[in-house]
């Protein structure tokens, strides 16, 4: 019955694979098989040496993982605009699922009390009319089974877009963003940081030190896909 009701609506509302724009087949979630494939997974190895990389100096973020290498004018930057820009809340969710089966093996080791999606400062989330990182929470949310509570920090400072910023140049731009909210929420809880794109992880350290420095336990970053 399930399958009759989706092939009628496919048939009267199709749905586009927002890289390809062809028409997606009945099995086809939210991108066509082909445009999937053509993704670049991040593998274990690449994983280990972007922590290296981006958080184990710091001494911020405990573990971090990710479920794509992110690429300019590819498959994967499509089909998170369409979330981004054009508002397909359903991408969001279906790229959570993704992420939290990929972070199911880490789940007992982790022992995440609660996802944060990165927040958007208020005149951001106003502009867009919401935070694109909520809905991939909210996927995960379907998988892990681990509650959200986006409200535990706050962006508090409108910054400039990091596209074009060296490493030292986020640090300084996102410095001093975030408050944390609701300390009785924090203390001796361990936290999961959410977002889409990862590039130099300065944003997500600046948040984690917000948790840490409010009493948190131990603070892990997740994302959708991982950018040089």
């Amino acid at each position: 019955m399930m399958k009759l009701l989706s092939a009628t609506l496919d048939f009267f509302i199709p749905r586009f694979c927002p890289s390809c724009n062809n028409k997606l087949k009945l099995k086809e979630e939210v991108i066509c098989a082909e445009c999937f494939s053509s993704i670049a997974p991040a593998d274990d190895n690449r994983l280990k040496e972007e922590f290296r990389r981006k958080f184990s100096d710091a001494g911020i973020i405990s573990g971090f993982k990710s479920l794509f290498v992110f690429e300019k004018e590819a498959a994967l930057q499509h089909v998170i605009h369409s979330l981004k820009y054009d508002k397909r809340f359903g991408t969001g969710i279906f790229l959570g699922k993704l992420l939290g089966e990929k972070l199911k093996p880490e789940q007992n080791e982790w022992s995440i009390d609660y996802i944060v999606p990165i927040p958007l400062h208020h005149l951001k989330k106003a502009e867009r009319g919401f935070n694109q990182s909520t809905y991939i929470a909210k996927g995960m949310k379907k998988i892990l089974h681990i509650p959200v509570k986006p409200g535990v920090v706050k962006r508090v400072r409108y910054t400039q877009s990091q596209t074009g910023f060296d490493l030292k140049q986020r640090r300084e731009n996102i410095s001093k963003a975030f408050i944390a909210k609701h300390k009785n929420l924090i203390e001796q809880k361990t936290f999961l940081l959410v977002d889409d794109v990862i590039t130099t992880g300065a944003t997500i350290s600046e948040c984690g030190k917000v948790l840490l420095d409010a009493g948190a336990k131990k603070v892990y970053a997740c994302s959708v896909a991982i950018a040089d």
